[in-house]
């Protein structure tokens, strides 16, 4: 099972999927700045100097850990998933970087799920303690991430595509690594360099749905002309393209390949589920055992997903949404036979923890339960990760240093 998300996230790495989307641009004449934020936001610019024949400069903000050697392009790690002092001066001085510029000049901006709070600058008004609590609150709502970035767009100086407003009117070329459902880009990394479609009413809208108290500040921005981001036709995108240079998608197919190679067969749910984590855990659960009883005659086989589930949180525990993915599956499973599975996410870190995910098995139950931990339990209090830990099934990867969201297989023998 292990071998499979290795497989994914190998399809992911910025050496792999980058290069390629280089070439169209090398002869460019002018200066050429690279900038861009995200998990696997170093690595990119790891493979930018590898294939770019000219001179470069830059900064680029990647989460403590994730840092790359790399020559011309600065590396600055800051604190994720909840903003920090360092990203809001790197994103300061980024701005800088990118003023200025005329029509020869190239911005490549190399960006990655993770970018919304590594590349962080509150608008006027906003102070970084309210843009934190904000942040954490949205975090625990159990909001999906493109109802969180539409708030964090409507808050920002440089998100909801005012980064690509800053750096006018050079071009600016975007390469875009997407950890988001369906893979669009004015979601990942809360859109910096792309047309916004969503508005600060919908923000206000949201912030109410999820019972956000947001602080006062925020309220006030939100219901103020000022708050607004650039719409679709605004011309300051005229000289901006946005690419995705890596999908979920991909990921998923590749571990497919590898899953047939090995001589399963193979059930795919597709890259972009969402929905509350041990809830999709529980009928993914029930999917196995109608498949296995189904499907006898073609086992093994591996039910394959991906996507970003939600969260909310209740409970003061560890957890990690791939955790409490695969503790509602194991619950649900009840210790079937012949039923294993694995949950990660792509970064090498299930939420805020040290790990990629955890490992499901049929006689997880029954050593949870050895080591005095009961499920039902455990859930209310969000502390999937202390049960998986104190079964010694979770993933540790450490930094994968690319992120195309989460994946899941389950296997069937």
């Amino acid at each position: 099972m292990t071998d499979l998300f290795e497989t994914a996230v190998q399809a992911a790495q910025p050496s792999q999927c980058l290069p390629p989307f280089l070439k169209p641009f090398a002869g460019h004449a002018g200066r050429c700045i690279v900038i861009g934020a995200g998990k696997a936001s170093a690595a990119m610019a790891e493979a930018v100097e590898a294939h770019w024949p000219g001179r470069l400069e830059g900064l680029v903000i990647t989460r403590h850990g994730y840092a790359r050697p790399t020559k011309s392009i600065e590396i600055v790690e800051a604190d994720h998933p909840v903003p920090g002092a360092a990203g809001v001066a790197a994103t300061r001085r980024m701005l800088k970087l990118v003023s200025g510029l005329g029509p020869d000049d190239l911005v490549i901006c190399l960006l990655s799920g993770g970018g919304s709070a590594l590349l962080t600058l509150p608008a006027d008004g906003i102070s970084l303690a309210a843009k934190q609590a904000l942040t954490a609150a949205l975090l625990a709502s159990g909001a999906p991430i493109g109802a969180m970035n539409t708030v964090r767009k409507h808050i920002s100086a440089v998100k909801g595509g005012r980064l690509a407003r800053n750096a006018a009117p050079a071009r600016v070329l975007s390469l875009i690594i997407s950890d988001v459902p369906g893979d669009d880009p004015s979601v990942i990394a809360s859109g910096l360099t792309v047309p916004d479609p969503t508005t600060r009413h919908e923000a206000l809208e949201i912030l109410t749905r999820y019972a956000i108290a947001a602080p006062a500040s925020v309220i006030a921005l939100l219901n103020s002309s000022t708050g607004e981001t650039p719409k679709p036709g605004d011309p300051v995108f005229d000289n901006v393209e946005n690419v995705i240079v890596a999908r979920p998608s991909e990921m998923l197919a590749a571990a497919e390949s590898a899953a047939r190679d090995a001589g399963c067969d193979v059930v795919s749910l597709g890259a972009d589920l969402e929905g509350e984590a041990r809830e999709l855990g529980a009928e993914h659960a029930a999917l196995a055992q109608q498949l296995q009883n189904e499907r006898a005659g073609e086992l093994p086989l591996v039910i394959l997903s991906g996507g970003e589930t939600t969260v909310t949180v209740t409970g003061d525990g560890r957890g990690g949404r791939n955790a409490e993915y695969a503790l509602g599956l194991a619950q649900a499973l009840g210790g079937a036979a012949g039923i294993h599975a694995i949950a990660c996410d792509t970064d090498g870190i299930d939420g805020i923890e040290d790990n990629a995910g955890v490992l499901v098995m049929p006689d997880t139950l029954d050593r949870a339960m050895a080591a005095g931990f009961e499920v039902a339990e455990t859930l209310a209090r969000n502390d999937a990760y202390s049960l998986f830990a104190g079964i010694d099934d979770l993933v540790v990867t450490g930094p994968t240093r690319t992120n195309v969201n989460d994946f899941r297989a389950i296997l069937i023998t």
